[in-house]
């Protein structure tokens, strides 16, 4: 089977259903019965609240797709999908570590279950789009074409193409929790614990397993391009475009089919351009994680406040009791992620933002003459960006950080604003090292960076190297004569008196033999 570039195969025209409503794989046999056109909600999620562990922290277990009580069937299905296949979850390779990967895929798998692949005239017309605007990205930035080649992607391609990464991102991450949640219990329970504590670990790992292939589920289902959030998180530098999603994407761009997929191919290819010629970028990125990781603990003070509350002799008084467990139905309990190295997950959202802020930019100069409506689109897009993605916050409570870019708007704002000042040549060479790159006060006060670029560009151009020569010769000359206290003066006439006695002995300083001759 040939290969596209981005790991996927050759999609051919094989979809059952060519009538674009999605209704191939209904999901009949999906766990939690939910629909096949990839909105999923929480039907194919084992538990229905997002939590699998909800019950320990106050949550409500067994909830259903439906959100219908009693509805038993359904709850033993889903916990029946849920547990099939744990024993070779447990043996695999991937199980090992802090998180469970075999279990995270098969769980995001059965999410995807009704979901289609592209077709092959999907993936021409992602080839098409391409190509056209990486002409058009040629006018508006110096950073030559980076994507490699170009496809349409579906989501269960998109999980296998990210998954690698997911793991290079979210294992400091899941470790450092792990950690966290045993150095939360009580010195006497870890010590009792102690032989249990390889069991306590895989129970760990299976837990985030399950977090994660259920929020990489939802982000399969969501995600329109490989670089959206101002990462690439596939591996290969192919631009690639989930045209399954264009239809739904398209009504909430408020824009047409073809023109969405355009807008999505130059982001798409802006962003390999970005990251393929600035090396560094990515590694970066990934720094600020594994630094944000490495400082994470678990804040249990919801939990102790509420433990506080408890008073035994509210056994005895059930109005007490109940007041009580009223006031704590609706409170969060389970414990908070939070990181002492808030720094570095500053960096990281202040990079993320320059990002898209760029990209933004960048393709708003491309496509502005050439397609009328992307001032529109791209205002939506920056609403929808902002607001719209709600996986995104399902890998935060996961496991503490998400992909986010929360100032790509005020990036925008400083790269267009560069633009007017420097031109897209200056503008693009701030990505030569991370030290020129603006920081995140730059981005609520854009001026004084600005500023900073133009006084360099007046310096080069005041730059004279003859004047600099001549600067620096003057000045060599001025520490000579004044070196030694003196003694370059005393050494100068010494010298003087030397030749004046010698052409006065020889009566001539033009050569060896006169002087041999008189004397």
């Amino acid at each position: 089977m040939s290969n596209f570039g981005f790991g996927f195969p050759n999609p051919g025209d094989n979809d059952d259903d060519r009538d674009g409503d999605g209704n191939r794989g209904n999901g009949s046999g999906r766990p939690g019965g939910g629909s096949g056109d990839g909105s999923g909600g929480q039907g194919g999620q084992p538990f229905g609240d997002g939590n699998p562990f909800s019950f320990l922290f106050g949550g409500t277990p067994g909830a259903g797709a439906s959100g219908q009580a009693g509805n038993l069937g359904d709850i033993l299905n889903q916990f029946g999908a849920m547990l099939s296949g744990f024993g070779q979850d447990m043996n695999s390779p991937d199980a090992a570590g802090p998180v469970n990967y075999a279990l995270a895929e098969r769980i995001a798998r059965q999410q995807l279950s009704g979901t289609s692949s592209p077709s092959q005239r999907d993936s021409e017309a992602v080839a098409e789009s391409v190509r056209l605007v990486e002409l058009w990205l040629d006018e508006s930035t110096d950073l030559p074409a980076g994507a490699t080649g170009s496809v349409s992607f579906g989501p269960v391609q998109w999980l296998e193409e990210t998954l690698p990464r997911w793991k290079r991102l979210v294992n400091p991450l899941a470790e450092k929790l792990g950690d966290a949640a045993l150095n939360g219990l009580p010195e006497e329970a870890r010590q009792q614990a102690g032989p249990m504590m390889g069991i306590m670990n895989q129970v760990n790992g299976m837990n985030f397993g399950m977090q994660l292939g259920r929020t990489l589920g939802e982000i399969a289902k969501d995600v329109s391009t490989s670089t959206q959030w101002g990462m690439p998180l596939a591996e290969r530098p192919v631009a690639a475009v989930a045209t399954g999603r264009l239809a739904d994407l398209a009504r909430k761009l408020g824009a047409e089919r073809r023109e969405t997929l355009i807008y999505l191919a130059a982001r798409e290819a802006a962003h390999h351009r970005l990251f393929q010629h600035v090396p560094w970028l990515v590694e970066r990125l990934v720094l600020d994680v594994e630094e944000f990781a490495a400082g994470l603990s678990l804040d249990y003070s919801a939990m102790e406040e509420a433990t506080r509350e408890f008073n035994p002799e509210m056994m005895n008084d059930p109005e007490a009791l109940q007041e009580m467990m009223g006031r704590l139905q609706g409170e969060d309990l389970a414990p908070a992620v939070v990181s002492s190295n808030q720094q570095a997950r500053v960096r990281m959202e202040t990079s993320l933002s320059l990002v898209e802020g760029w990209v933004d930019v960048v393709v708003g100069d491309a496509l502005g003459e050439r397609l009328p409506e992307t001032a529109s689109i791209a205002a939506a897009w920056s609403a929808y960006r902002d607001t719209g993605q709600p996986a995104m916050e399902s890998l935060a409570k996961a496991v503490g950080i998400s992909l986010t870019a929360p100032k790509a708007s005020e990036a925008a704002e400083l790269w267009r604003r560069l633009t007017v000042a420097v031109g897209a040549s200056r503008r693009d060479a701030v990505w030569d090292h991370p030290d020129f790159l603006p920081v995140d006060g730059d981005l609520d006060n854009p001026a004084e960076f600005i500023d900073s670029i133009l006084a360099e560009n007046d310096d080069v151009e005041r730059f004279d190297p003859i004047s600099e020569i001549e600067k620096l010769e003057r000045e060599r000359t001025g520490r000579g004569e004044g070196d030694g206290d003196g003694k370059g003066e005393s050494a100068s006439d010494g010298k003087g008196e030397a030749d004046d006695s010698r052409r006065d002995d020889s009566g001539d300083t033009s050569g060896g033999d006169d002087r041999g001759d008189n004397s």
